[in-house]
Parts: structure tokens; sequence; C-alpha cells
């Protein structure tokens, strides 16, 4: 028997965390990826471009284990494609970190001085958005003990709400970094259509967390 089926003994949605736990440390990781790329470390962008494929390789693993264990008809208060949908939104987390790594790696991209400072600003909202998706999702044991009703839905929902503040700032900062960036389309040259495509990566981690969060909201509505 695998660790996850013995998560499933006692609850679908222990793996379903545990799947979160992963894919929001590949999100950690980009931090560190634009740092190596502003300090022009080729050999440190690599080595966190592979901890991320590992982290993601863990993931998949952890996705794939909860879509043939995952009962056709669940016992509790949310059913098999709810459970699925928030999974693949998590799972795109994971992804996307993997696609942000890949490019930065490939190109050996350095990070033109005038873009470092918001480029950071904007990796550090991301990766809050992304921890306060897993704070969300690590409350859906507490939703499902309490039949999705009380004042832990009312608790849930202000995270929720939370969650999609925060991943406004990064719509936000995104934006204003493309604003910056096209400012320098001719200092840049073709590498502005490369780290315009790696600035919507990166504001897509948001996005992921915050359909994560949505999908739940969802759930406790219907």
């Amino acid at each position: 028997m695998t660790w996850i089926q013995n998560l499933f003994r006692s609850s679908p949605v222990k793996p379903m965390q545990e799947h979160m736990r992963v894919v929001v440390a590949c999100a950690r990781k980009v931090p560190e990826l634009i740092e190596a790329m502003i300090a022009a470390d080729h050999e440190r962008v690599r080595q966190v471009r592979r901890e991320i494929d590992e982290l993601e390789h863990r993931a998949d693993q952890v996705k794939n284990e909860i879509r043939a264990n995952l009962p056709r008809r669940l016992f509790m208060a949310m059913d098999r494609r709810d459970m699925l949908e928030i999974l693949d939104a998590q799972d795109s987390i994971a992804d996307t970190a993997q696609d942000v790594a890949g490019l930065a790696d490939q190109r050996q991209m350095t990070v033109p001085e005038s873009l470092r400072e918001p480029l950071q600003q904007l990796v550090q909202k991301v990766v809050a958005t992304c921890e306060q998706a897993q704070a969300v999702i690590d409350e859906l044991d507490e939703l499902v003990e309490t039949g999705f009703r009380g004042r832990e839905v009312s608790r849930v929902e202000e995270m929720i709400e939370s969650l999609g503040r925060i991943e406004t700032d990064t719509d936000a900062l995104a934006e204003s970094l493309a604003r910056r960036l096209f400012a320098m389309e001719s200092e840049l040259g073709v590498g502005t259509v490369f780290w315009y495509e790696m600035i919507g990566w990166i504001a897509d981690l948001a996005d992921y967390a915050e359909r994560v969060g949505n999908r739940l909201r969802l759930l406790i509505a219907s």
C-alpha cells in the first residue's frame, strides 16, 4: 500500500492538501530563480530549475495517485468532479512554475536593472497569493467535518475574499511591469517578447491560486 493510499484511509482531502503543499513549494522557488537571474548566475538558475522539476514531478505523482484512488462516489459533502476541478487548478501552479524556470534556463535570461525591483515585488506577491490558497485548502477537512455549514464556512469565505484581494494586487503589479517592459522595447529587441511571456506566466501563478479559492467558493455555495 502506497503512502497516498494510507492517507486515503482517513479521507481523500488529506492527499489534496498534500498536493497543494507540493505545488506551493514550486511557486516558492520562483523568487530564488529571479534572484539567480538578477545575479546572472546561470548555474544557479539551472539548479533551481532542477529543484522545480523535481517538485513538479512529485506533484504529478500525488495528482495521479489521487485520480487513481478517488472513489466514484464520495460519502461527503463534495463529489468527485468538484475535487478533480480543484486538483487541476492546483496542478496548474506547479506546471506554470516549471514553464517559468524552463524559459529562464533555456534562454539564459538576465534581468535588466530597471525591471529588477518591480519583478521582485511581483514574485513575492504571487507567492503570497499561492500561500493564501494553500491556507484555504488547509481548511478543507474542517469544512467537510462541519458539512460545509456554520462559522467555519464564514471563516473560509473571508479567507477566499482575502485571496482575491491579493491576486488583484498581483494583476496591478504585472500590468505596471509590462508597461515598463514595453518602454524598453527598443533596448531589449526580441527579448521583449520573452520577457512579456515570462511576466504573464508569473502572474498566472496567482490566477491559478485564485481559481482554487473560487472553485471552493462555488462548492460552498452549492
